[in-house]
């Protein structure tokens, strides 16, 4: 059965997307990466957070802008939501955790559920369903902006390395 695993480009100081959820920042640093090359025939489906499906696109004024990866995979969607937009094709709102967690495994068969947004990844991680994390460090500090993980008051949760940035949760 699939595996969810929250797989993101950070800055060094742990922000994956600027203040207001600006992903310009990102753009310079687009290009091939074999990691991410490698993965994106292994995700068999995404679980993306309401404000990451609406919210900017490092992507935009490109071909590849509104899809994901950049054009690079295609497949179902499910969104966790409790305001659905407008309807999408391959795109499924789903207004709780579990549904939608469990749809995009249905959906994704043997392959990876990619979670994208902060929230949904922490919300997984909370509620135990989150498998494995690769997190893909840019060579930029942004100081401000959205973290990776924001967990005010939480208790440390044990990562075992699988290989470089690649982690499995414990």
């Amino acid at each position: 059965m699939a595996k969810l695993l929250y797989g993101f480009s950070c800055s060094i100081d742990g922000f994956i997307a600027g203040p207001g959820g600006d992903m310009s920042w990102l753009t310079p640093y687009l290009g091939p990466n074999p990691l991410v090359d490698e993965l994106i025939p292994e995700i068999g489906a995404l679980l993306v957070g309401r404000r990451t499906y609406g919210g900017d696109d490092p992507h935009r004024g490109t071909e590849g802008e509104g899809k994901a990866f950049g054009g690079g995979w295609e497949g179902p969607q499910f969104v966790l939501t409790h305001r659905p937009a407008a309807p999408a094709p391959g795109v499924t709102f789903v207004d709780n955790l579990v549904g939608a967690a469990t749809a995009a495994k249905e959906a994704a068969g043997p392959k990876y559920v990619n979670v994208l947004g902060a929230d949904v990844a922490r919300q997984c991680l909370e509620a135990g369903l989150l498998d494995e994390i690769l997190a893909l460090p840019v060579p930029v500090l942004l100081g401000d902006g959205v973290r990776m993980f924001d967990r005010p008051g939480g208790k440390p949760i044990g990562l075992e390395l699988v290989r470089p940035n690649w982690y499995r949760v414990v």
